[in-house]
């Protein structure tokens, strides 16, 4: 009977099956990450846009009442206005839901600013970033509500943008 000794230095075709194991382990797990840190890819973990407040407030019952809804948008994104500058362009609603007890009289939305991207000069974008707030006019049903409403953007940065993506805007609405 022969006994192999196992050589503590392994050959180069061990050697080469664990390089090529590890580089396609770092190239799967690189593919599955949720967040890229390149300035030229924004891929993310966290929201792109961030509901701030209010998260209560009291209304008169049945009676058109102003709320301003506050958000955050990531440093170094923006998304499109309410009125972007072409009919592709995916643009930014609040709506509440019809069984939610609250309806959704009217919104404003802020004025967008103008953007124009180092790719494409020509186009000028009307966009939020930092913060931004929707003036809307609410009507509530008498009782305590907890609505989820929801706002619709698409994110971009200046090389490209997301999928587009809705997000829930929990508010508890009492009318009184």
């Amino acid at each position: 009977m022969r006994i192999r000794r196992w050589s503590r230095v392994p050959d180069a075709s061990c050697v080469s099956l664990g390089l090529a194991a590890v580089l396609t382990a770092a190239v799967v797990a690189g593919a599955q990450s949720p967040l890229i840190d390149s300035p030229s890819r924004s891929v993310t973990k966290t929201e792109a846009v961030e509901y701030l407040f209010p998260e209560q407030i009291s209304v008169p019952a049945g009676k058109p009442s102003p709320v301003a809804l506050h958000f955050r948008i990531r440093a170094g994104l923006h998304i499109n206005s309410h009125t972007p500058p072409a009919d592709y362009l995916i643009p930014t609603v609040l709506s509440i839901p019809e069984d939610s007890g609250v309806k959704l009289h009217s919104a404003s939305y802020p004025e967008g600013a103008e953007l124009t991207l180092p790719a494409d000069p020509a186009t000028k974008l009307s966009v939020y970033s930092g913060d931004f707030a929707i003036q809307a006019k609410i009507v509530a049903s008498p009782g305590d509500h907890l609505v989820e409403a929801k706002l619709r953007y698409q994110a971009c940065d200046q090389n490209a943008c997301l999928p587009p993506k809705t997000i829930t805007v929990p508010i508890d609405v009492v009318g009184k």
